[in-house]
């Protein structure tokens, strides 16, 4: 399914978003059958398929839960779906039923890469742990994305980016840091962040194959994927043995670190080292600070008396306009920017220049919005071949490129191994 797609208005992004006129991606020739649902899986997979990897999603027959989470124009077409599988293909399966899993598995024996974020001992129970792959395809790279390492204690928990955030102590940073209650990230922060590790790890994967010839099974956990990022941040003085202070960085934590209030409204600012405190200290008027007043001496200094330096910062930013106080932070050259809304950050005026968003056309839904891969390349970069599938619509096109006949695809259409959806 290619669909037809508006071009960028001389943006540059034509080789990202134009069907048929990019060269091969990076990933080009690599086949990725994608067992993945919600948002972790599917985020990542997508990005392997913006690289030009061939993802085959291989959703059950009710299909990916995402498929229903309005609003839509068509049933299980929801926005968050069509946000997160494009460069797909669709095949329904009902892999409970022993065909379905003997299907799956001859499928295995021409791919690179099997991603699924079950648990694993749900795999097992499907006959589809790491050792039924490797013995019919040793090439395979098997990665799970799931809660937790399998070598704790925690290994058969089940997991969501809610859950994640809430063990990796991110809202209890955020009341920590605002004074009120707990609360998570308005976005599916763990989903996303876990999700690019999962991404980057499969890319590594297979270059590791490329140089020893080797697969392996890779696992990819959400708690510890958080863990590892929130403590690279927050471990501080309980990084030394014995340890030097408390955890967590003062910086990150002060209740100050937020959009500032002007006068009439507010402004994002990090003036951070000595040379952007001594240029804004001269812009304001108040040069002599950082020799009279110790707690504006150095970095140091001030990140001892955090709470203090931004309760003054705080103080000065009320008494000028967000763009009076931006005219005179670029004139300084000093990092500055204004507070966004969603309208205003989809309104932005950067981001139509480089074409991250553009309206494209799906061939069932209709024009839809749709987000560029972000990265930039010289030589192969990222394409989108095709939108987010119906359920099922590749199925009868999947099963014939490995072989079946298509008297198999009408027998399993009839005891409902296989679903199909009509053509887009």
């Amino acid at each position: 399914m290619t669909g037809s797609v508006s071009g960028d208005g001389g943006t540059g992004r034509d080789a990202q978003t134009r069907p048929g006129e990019a060269g091969p991606g990076p990933l080009a020739g690599v086949r990725v059958l994608d067992m993945t649902s919600v948002v972790m899986g599917p985020y990542a997979t997508q990005w392997l398929g913006d690289f030009g990897a061939d993802v085959i999603k291989i959703e059950p027959p009710e299909g990916d839960v995402m498929r229903l989470s309005g609003p839509m124009r068509s049933s299980r077409m929801g926005h968050f779906f069509l946000s997160t599988n494009r460069n797909k293909r669709s095949l329904a399966i009902d892999l409970k039923q022993p065909a379905g899993r003997d299907i799956l598995l001859a499928m295995a024996r021409k791919a690179d890469v099997l991603v699924y974020n079950v648990r694993p001992q749900a795999m097992k129970r499907l006959g589809l742990g790491y050792e039924d792959l490797y013995a019919v395809n040793p090439r395979l790279i098997f990665v799970g994305g799931f809660g937790f390492s399998q070598r704790g204690r925690y290994a058969e928990r089940p997991a969501y980016d809610d859950l994640i955030q809430g063990m990796s102590a991110m809202p209890a940073l955020a009341a920590q840091a605002g004074g009120g209650e707990p609360r998570y990230a308005p976005v599916v922060l763990a989903d996303r962040i876990v999700g690019l590790q999962l991404a980057l790890t499969v890319s590594t994967a297979l270059f590791h194959r490329e140089r020893t010839g080797r697969g392996q099974q890779v696992d990819v956990p959400m708690f510890e994927g958080m863990a590892s990022m929130v403590l690279g941040e927050h471990l501080a003085g309980q990084q030394f043995h014995p340890p030097i202070g408390s955890t967590g960085y003062s910086r990150s934590l002060t209740p100050g670190r937020r959009p500032y209030r002007t006068r009439d409204g507010y402004l994002c600012t990090l003036i951070y080292n000595d040379r952007q405190w001594r240029a804004f200290l001269q812009a304001i008027g108040k040069p002599e600070l950082m020799q009279e007043d110790p707690r504006f001496a150095s970095q140091g200094a001030r990140l001892q008396h955090i709470d203090e330096v931004y309760a003054y910062l705080s103080e000065v930013l009320m008494t000028r306009s967000t763009d009076e106080w931006l005219r005179l932070f670029e004139q300084a050259d000093l990092p500055a920017a204004p507070l966004y809304s969603l309208d205003d950050l989809i309104d932005d005026a950067h981001l139509r220049d480089v074409g991250l968003m553009q309206e494209t056309v799906h061939p069932t839904e209709g024009a839809i919005t749709s987000i560029a891969n972000p990265t930039e390349w010289s030589d192969s970069p990222p394409t989108v071949r095709r939108h987010a599938p119906v359920l099922g619509e590749h199925t009868a096109e999947v099963l014939r490129e490995h072989g079946f006949s298509d008297e198999q695809l009408r027998d399993w259409l009839a005891a409902r191994v296989v679903f199909a959806a009509a053509p887009a």
